[in-house]
């Protein structure tokens, strides 16, 4: 009995993502891991910090099944944007427009990176990431409402956006404007 509970303990120990794993996974995803940090704290330096903190946590933090292991990073990275940053709802007036000059995806993630933390927040987690409002509110720690109505604004305000047009016909949506495939973010 000692020996099948032994063997079972090692089976599951390989359904768990290790260190390298994650490793792996911040290296192979490094630059659309970094553009989230960046997207969520707009500061270079910040994302930095995120995505290293997100790394750290991916590695030492509670055990993670190997195929939830790429979701968990993102996860980990936004969990410490929202430490950092601390967005809030706020509902007097809009904010800065940003940068514009239509010229390509950097323009556009200058664009959003020029919004305010909570409305670049619930863009990031609902559009590109695809977290439900549910999730949002409760990443956010505000009412749904809050996200509902942060989420219709930023919408808005991409429609009011002069976007490129992808050289691929196939690829075309917002998502690739801010340079996240497809798969990464359904």
């Amino acid at each position: 009995m000692f020996s099948s509970n032994s063997k079972r303990a090692r089976e599951r120990a390989t359904e768990y993502a290790t260190c390298k794993d994650f490793q792996q996974i911040f290296t192979e995803d490094m630059v659309g891991l970094h553009r989230l940090a960046f997207l969520l704290t707009a500061d270079e330096a910040k994302a930095e910090q995120c995505f290293v903190a997100g790394l750290e946590d991916s590695i030492h933090g509670n055990p993670v099944f190997r195929q939830w292991a790429r979701t968990w990073s993102k996860r980990a990275i936004i969990q410490n944007a929202i430490k950092m940053i601390a967005p809030a709802p706020t509902h007097p007036s809009r904010p800065a427009e940003g940068l514009q000059n239509g010229n390509g995806r950097e323009d556009n993630v200058a664009t959003v990176a020029a919004w305010n933390p909570f409305e670049r927040f619930v863009f990031v987690m609902a559009v590109l990431e695809g977290y439900s409002l549910r999730e949002c509110s409760a990443f956010l720690a505000c009412p749904v409402q809050d996200v509902i109505e942060a989420k219709s604004l930023a919408l808005q305000r991409l429609a009011d956006q002069p976007w490129p047009e992808p050289s691929n016909p196939k690829r075309q949506g917002i998502r690739w404007s801010f340079g996240f495939a497809s798969s990464q973010v359904a």
